[in-house]
């Protein structure tokens, strides 16, 4: 038996989860601008209570690697790493993306055609890929700006449902009879939960000390314009 407990917080949405097998037993999830920081290890710890499980016999952490939000990826894989640190546990890591696309292909089972999870990268721009209904990889992970000409090709041999919070910007502007549905924020901890399991079996650990998150793109510092510092 593996228990795995699984980390998201890759977008606004603050979320842990307990697997037993690959199947989610317990989950705790919030989704609120700027809550990670105070609330990560408030919702492990009252998963972990809830299933009546402790730290010790955790078999391993996973952790929803990215691409997303900066400050969310830091915090969940800073969170992780101190954790298997601490318990002397394996590191997985999910990409944020594939974990979505999973989790759709789970609870639609019957859907046949392909997902194209979307996280919002500010502005019309997107972190984004496409899977097909066996979760392989159609096209590898990217920042994409949304146009009316996005995915085109793609959307003339091939029904697709687009999900995540990148989705929800997406919906008036590409108009194609085989986009099949815009579908909002789906990041889930429990997402993670058969890919962790996969990857268990597999022992496909990361290294714990030099482990850095899937930022995709560099984080960029703005500074205020001329003039600015003196109004506040």
């Amino acid at each position: 038996m593996s228990i795995i407990l699984l980390l998201e917080t890759a977008t606004s949405v603050c979320s842990v989860a307990l697997s037993i097998n690959g199947k989610t037993v317990a989950i705790k999830e919030e989704d609120a601008n700027n809550i990670h920081a105070s609330k990560l290890t408030l919702f492990i710890k009252e998963v972990l209570t809830t299933s009546n499980v402790d730290f010790a016999d955790l078999d391993a952490i996973a952790v929803s690697m990215g691409p997303g939000s900066y400050t969310g990826l830091r915090i969940g894989v800073s969170t992780a790493k101190g954790l298997c640190f601490a318990l002397d546990k394996p590191l997985i890591a999910i990409n944020t993306l594939k974990a979505m696309a999973s989790g759709y292909i789970s609870e639609n089972p019957s859907f046949d055609g392909l997902v194209c999870p979307m996280i919002d990268a500010r502005r019309m721009e997107v972190f984004t890929a496409i899977y097909d209904q066996n979760l392989n990889e159609v096209e590898e992970t990217y920042a994409k700006i949304i146009d009316e000409h996005s995915f085109s090709e793609l959307l003339s041999n091939h029904q697709t449902v687009f999900i995540g919070n990148g989705a929800e910007k997406s919906i008036a502007i590409i108009k194609h009879h085989n986009a099949a549905s815009f579908l909002g924020n789906v990041n889930s901890a429990s997402n993670l939960s058969i890919l962790a399991q996969e990857a268990f079996t597999r022992q496909q650990f990361e290294d714990v000390a030099y482990f850095e998150p899937f930022y995709l793109k560099d984080f960029v510092v703005t500074t205020p314009k001329r003039g600015m510092e003196n109004k506040r």
